[in-house]
């Protein structure tokens, strides 16, 4: 078999599996696989600035620490749009109506990237001040600020990129964004050494190399993903007549979008005030901690990619008016992220060190990084468990309880836990924080989840207020 055929035995697309009838297992897999590859590469392009970053100084090993977290809080800020775009097109495409999944797509494209551009000037502006808050210190600050402030210019075709992964997976694609996400961290990390350590015809820019090399690739693949998305044959379509901004649709998305955003932002926020409470400690601890953070990202990949399938899964069957069905994929899933994850979590505890070692070679950091995976790696499964029922909330356009959820966890929980920690175990008392915050947030979801409140989500869809006038003519 060419190796063209036995991709496509693998990564089959959405003509091919239907999300609404059938079995649960083979349409989660077929869904989720392509978003697990999507997510790695995504985590890629953060690994090859780490990498890369780590062999250049210690210096911008731990100010890459506090400019990612940066990064999360401003796309987390906007992306409840394109979560809100993608739960509309799932539960239209579930219901057979494409007029007004292509409408909701038109106007999540528009007021994304309005939202973009907004929070990318605010990041620009206020960058220093945010990271000084922070706690970065005096040899760190100047080196995350100038990462900082090319991600804020660069932002709007990063965050753009993501709706155009949102809403191709509501409509059940999530083949085309892995491809189109391969060709833009292939460009990213063979830019990434060459702008860094200026190579070649290149200037040394350092680590505002690295942010330069994000930023490009990603505007390229905006630009492949906004063709696609138009031409309209590999997924859902947009149209140039449906962009203008329509404010009345606007409600209907941020009543979705506002609690998904909120759950994001609550992520981002913990883990920049658990730099504030890590950054107590030495620049080695910090070191430690991003590099830690990375490898814990890229092990939950399968989980964050599963329940973005539920999500999917959740929102076509609710279209359809198959909730049982729903549920039974969300039960599903989280049975086998849990004994996934919990394997993973093996081979992270055992292999710690070494693993932490491929990003640097300071020994005092690595010991750091080591410290971290085996403390958390215990719990990895429990967060298989938590994420595949709060895909299944978003998927039901109930995403205030995802939110609560998350915050719950996050701030009630392992902020409060971590900083304690901090003062009786060093820097293993923030490590502690978040194993037991990972088993705390997945017995909160699986509880709220069984009651069922998510079964009266008579989809959000409301398909007598959502689409403009004329849309289904």
């Amino acid at each position: 078999m060419s190796l063209r055929g036995r991709l496509g035995s693998l990564f089959k697309g959405r003509d091919e599996v239907n999300l609404t009838e059938g079995g649960i297992a083979k349409p989660l897999f077929y869904l989720s696989l392509p978003i697990v590859v999507t997510n790695l590469l995504q985590t890629a392009y953060n690994l090859a600035d780490t990498f890369w970053l780590g062999q250049y100084g210690t210096e911008e090993l731990a100010a890459i620490s506090f400019a990612f977290p940066m990064v999360f809080l401003l796309i987390a800020l906007g992306m409840g749009l394109s979560v809100a775009g993608s739960v509309l097109v799932a539960q239209h495409t579930g219901a057979d109506e494409p007029k007004r999944a292509e409408y909701a797509a038109s106007q999540t494209v528009t007021f994304s990237l309005l939202a973009a551009v907004l929070l990318g000037g605010i990041g620009f502006l206020f960058v220093e001040q945010f990271l000084g808050l922070l706690g970065a210190s005096a040899d760190v600050l100047p080196l995350a600020t100038d990462y900082m402030e090319v991600i804020s210019v660069g932002l709007v075709f990063m965050f753009g990129f993501f709706v155009f992964v949102s809403l191709m997976r509501g409509y059940g694609d999530t083949i085309t964004p892995m491809l189109v996400m391969f060709g833009s961290v292939t460009l990213n990390i063979a830019l990434d050494p060459f702008l860094i350590f200026g190579w070649g015809p290149f200037p040394e820019l350092g680590i505002q190399g690295a942010a330069v090399a994000t930023v490009f690739s990603r505007a390229l693949a905006l630009i492949v993903g906004l063709y696609l998305m138009f031409e309209g044959s590999r997924g859902v379509q947009i149209r140039l007549s449906e962009m203008r901004p329509d404010f009345s649709y606007a409600r209907k998305l941020l009543s979705i979008g506002v609690p998904a955003s909120i759950e994001g932002t609550g992520r981002a926020l913990s883990v920049n005030l658990l730099l504030v409470i890590v950054a107590l400690f030495p620049d080695t601890v910090v070191a430690g901690y991003g590099i830690g953070v990375r490898v814990f990202s890229v092990i939950f990949l399968p989980a964050i990619a599963v329940a973005r399938g539920v999500e999917t899964m959740t929102g076509q069957n609710i279209g359809a008016g198959k909730p049982d069905r729903a549920a039974g994929a969300a039960n599903f899933a989280a049975k086998v992220m849990f004994a996934v994850l919990s394997l993973l979590g093996v081979v992270a505890f055992v292999a710690a060190r070494p693993i932490t070692a491929l990003f640097t070679t300071d020994a005092a950091v690595i010991a750091v990084g080591a410290s971290f995976l085996r403390w958390v790696a215990p719990t990895f499964g429990f967060i298989g468990i938590m994420r595949a029922y709060t895909g299944s909330f978003r998927g039901a356009g109930k995403t205030l309880i995802a939110a609560v959820i998350a915050i719950t966890m996050l701030g009630v929980i392992r902020l409060p836990t971590a900083w304690v920690g901090a003062q009786q175990l060093g820097e293993n008392g923030i490590w502690l924080a978040f194993s037991i915050s990972n088993v705390a947030g997945a017995l909160i979801a699986y509880t709220w989840y069984r009651r069922g409140t998510w079964r009266d989500a008579d989809a959000t869809r409301g398909p007598e207020a959502d689409v403009a006038p004329a849309a289904d003519d």
